[in-house]
């Protein structure tokens, strides 16, 4: 359930050839410092899948195209739907939004997890949904 006044985001789960997920450090609140997909506000008149090529384009400098809806999380106000995708061309790099940018295999998504460096239910939401790095 998501109240009234939700703020529509969305998010990126981005594996590359290797099967490791793509996360961002977040350089403002909310949870500045901490890992997560990429992503962020649905502009009005904005689909998701626009919102989601412009945000992660923006953010992560890789052109995307949406495949699946993998499940949506409320966030304090905000409501975030997260969608599979994959890559479809541009160069990795951090966008203003991002202080940091990187492939992650298990290993390190879980040492990640393990230091409380991640947004909160990241871990465990990406688990539900079979979307963990390999």
């Amino acid at each position: 359930m998501h109240r009234a006044d939700s703020v529509r985001c969305v998010g990126g789960i981005v594996f590359d050839a290797d099967g490791r997920l793509l996360l961002v450090r977040r350089a403002h609140d909310p949870h500045r410092g901490r890992w997560s997909l990429p992503g962020g506000r649905v502009r009005p008149g904005e689909t998701d899948a626009e919102a989601l090529v412009r945000e992660l384009r923006e953010e992560t400098g890789l052109h995307v195209a949406p495949v699946t809806l993998r499940g949506t999380v409320p966030l304090g106000r905000y409501l975030i739907s997260d969608y599979t995708c994959t890559v479809s061309g541009g160069r990795l790099c951090a966008g203003d939004d991002a202080d940091d940018i990187g492939w992650v295999n298990s290993a390190q998504f879980s040492a990640l997890a393990t230091r409380d460096a991640l947004t909160p239910d990241l871990a465990e939401t990406l688990r539900t949904w079979d979307a963990l790095p390999r």
